[in-house]
Formats: structure tokens, sequence, C-alpha cells
């Protein structure tokens, strides 16, 4: 969505667009894929024109057809498994060549390169995590780009369950200024919650892209489950050019409402980095305000009431609709599992697409956020897992992984 418009400034020799904020866009539009290992498709040149037309999340897996020969095996269904190919063709405004400009995908299953105008972004071998490249070096601001994005889980079996293949999860586009929130850098924490006080604290990485040292100010200011403004800080800060600075904020909320699973009392920290008065990046954090704490006598306790975790184990698939799933099935699941009682949620065994978290803190989960299934061990039925990529990937993956889903309540 568009944020609102502020006018363009000159300071330190760094010009700030007129649509300064960020903007961030929907990228699950008009894909081209092709479920064959095609040569050159990387490159811009490549002619896709017959490729199937589709929109992202799209598993092309569960499409079949089944077959008992199939490599995936019992695990994965006895699904088809091989190389998948997606290509998108698509043009950013003239004024994005003052921005930064990344592609974000919230999983991409699996073993996954992707390029951008015919170069090489990256390489990830985990499905389940989220994928952030910066595009500006090689974006055409005056033309076409093209986006291309190779998956491959050919070798099997790779997992003891159903995992899907292709860009399975959503993907988005976001522009920022050169001066930014850095991704994934907002971490709200509650360290201290009483019924008539809560601190809250909250970091923020503001990253300076230009050439020029930058005097900025981050306010933070809260938002209550009903949409007041409860509280507001602001801090000073000097970030040189080609640098990042974090920024520590505390504040006071008087007679927080807690968030606990019965009652998914939900806030918001609505972070800005200013040049004057001149917002130049926004990122809205929802959070919740509690303390919960281990006891290895008498268990979990939440807001200082011990709790039962009656939990249940969930895959990231959604049946027979694949790995791809629409919100609204997840959303009757977990409404049937309140009704039986369900209150946590263990995310066997890898993390979920982000909203699947995002509805667990509005409906009122607690979650054991899980990173992967195994570590060096082969397992059963899934001899080709992850095990093969542990030594050298499971420090990224986890701190990718802590960074993105750090601040929702309903990680415990």
């Amino acid at each position: 969505m568009i944020k609102k418009l502020c006018t363009g400034v000159i300071m330190a020799a760094v010009f700030f667009t007129a649509a300064a904020q960020r903007i961030t866009s929907s990228f699950d539009k008009d894909w081209r894929f092709s479920k064959l290992d095609e040569k050159g498709a990387e490159q811009p040149s490549f002619n896709d024109a017959a490729w199937q037309k589709l929109d992202v999340p799209h598993d092309w897996s569960i499409e079949g057809p089944y077959d008992r020969n199939n490599k995936t095996g019992r695990g994965g269904g006895y699904l088809p498994n091989g190389i998948g190919w997606y290509r998108k063709h698509f043009t950013v405004p003239a004024d994005y060549a003052k921005r930064k400009v990344a592609v974000e995908f919230d999983g991409v299953m699996a073993n996954s390169d992707v390029w951008i105008n015919g170069h090489h972004l990256g390489s990830r071998p985990f499905g389940y995590v989220s994928l952030y490249y910066d595009l500006t070096p090689y974006l055409n601001f005056n033309g076409t780009n093209t986006i291309a994005v190779k998956t491959d889980n050919s070798v099997q079996p790779a997992s003891r369950w159903y995992s899907g293949a292709g860009i399975y999860r959503h993907t988005r586009l976001i522009a920022t200024n050169v001066v930014s929130i850095a991704p994934w850098s907002v971490f709200v924490t509650t360290p201290q919650v009483t019924k008539s006080n809560a601190i809250i604290a909250i970091q923020t990485v503001v990253v300076n892209d230009s050439k020029a040292q930058q005097k900025v100010v981050v306010q933070t200011t809260l938002m209550d489950v009903e949409g007041r403004e409860v509280a507001t800080t602001k801090s000073n800060q000097t970030v040189d050019g080609g640098k990042q600075a974090t920024v520590q904020q505390q504040l006071t909320v008087a007679n927080p409402s807690v968030w606990d699973v019965d009652h998914p009392n939900l806030y918001k920290a609505v972070v800005k980095v200013m040049l004057a008065t001149k917002v130049l990046d926004e990122v809205v954090t929802n959070f919740g305000i509690r303390e919960f704490r281990f006891d290895a006598a008498t268990g979990f306790y939440l807001n200082g009431k011990n709790r039962k975790l009656k939990g249940v184990c969930l895959h990231h698939d959604g049946g027979a609709m694949g790995a791809a799933v629409p919100l609204r099935i997840w959303e009757k699941r977990l409404l049937v599992m309140k009704e039986v009682g369900v209150n946590a949620i263990r995310t066997a065994h890898n993390p979920m697409a982000p909203e699947f978290l995002d509805l667990c803190d509005r409906m009122g989960f607690f979650v054991m956020n899980e990173t992967f299934d195994t570590w060096t061990a082969r397992k059963s039925n899934a001899e080709f897992g992850y095990n093969l990529y542990f030594n050298d990937w499971w420090q990224k993956d986890t701190r990718d992984v802590v960074m993105r889903d750090r601040n929702h309540p309903s990680v415990i």
C-alpha cells in the first residue's frame, strides 16, 4: 500500500523523492512457469511465450500425477519432483532510480536460484525460509525487467511429509529511501509487565546507503488495541554514509491490555525515520504485551499464571490443497482447534508462512516455532533432506527465522 506523500528535500547531497516513504507491493501476479529444466531461462532474452501463465503462491507438485514410482515416495505423497522455472516481466516507476528496491519471497521450495536481468542474486537450499534480495544495482528504470527463479527438488526422498514445490508462498516488491529501516530489524520486547504498567523496549536498525552522513530522528509511537496513541518517543541519530546504526528506545504503557490465548490483545509499534519533519521510512509492527517463563517443576507461566499447553503438531500443507495454502483454510482449521480446546501449536517441523503466525497472534495460540526437521542425521524416507545442508546453512537459516518471527506474541 502506498503511504502518504511528502515533499522532496535536499540535505547533505542526498535527494529524497517526493514519495519518500516505504512502498510495499504484492509481487504475486503475472508469472510464467515451466516444469522443465530450461537452459538459459535466467537470461532476459529467453523466450517464455509458451510457458504457463499463473499467479503465485503456486505448488506445481500437487498437480500430479500420482505415481507409486515417483522418487518422493510415501512422505511426498508419491507426487512428482524435479526442476521448475518461474519468470516475471515487470517495470518500475522511473523515480525508483533514487530508491532501494528489493524482492522478498516468503518461501521457495526448494534449492532455489534467483536472477534479475541475468544477474545471479543468490541460492538457498532451505524451502521454508524467507528470501530477501536487493535488486537495485541491476534494475532497468526506463524499461522492462525480468526476474527468474529456478527451483529444484530432484534429489529424493527429501522429506518425511509432503513439502510441495515452487514459489508456494507470497512475494512482494519493497521500495525504500536510501535512508531506511533495515529488513526485520525492528525488535519489540516487554521486559517488565504488571497490571499497572508495562515497559516496552524497541530496537531499530537504520541503514544509510547514501555517501553522506545523515542526522535523522527515529520516532516510535505505540497504539493500543483500539488504535489510540498511548506512548511516543524520539531519538536523534547520526548515521555515517554507507553505515548503519542501532537505536534503542524504551516506553511505558499504563494499565496495559495483556496478550493471552483468551484475550489476544495486539498493540502496534509505529517506527518512523525522519529528516526534520519529513518521513523517510515507516515500519508498523504488531506485538503483544506479555510475560512468560518456563519452570522445570511446574511448567509454563503466562502473565504470572500457570498455563497448560494443550497442543497439536501442524505441517505447512493444506491437505489436498498442497503447500500453497489459502489463509481462509488455516483460519477454519484453527477455529475448529479452538473449539476442541487446543491452545498450542508445534510447527512440525519447519517455519510456517508469516500469515500463519499473524493468525495465531490474532486468534490466541501459543506456538513452538521449529526451524528444521534434522541436523546432520539421515532420516528414513528423507535421506536427502536438510541433513545435506545443515553444516553450511544452519546459522543463517536460524538467524533469518528468528529475525523474521521474533515479534509474534504467539511464539513462545
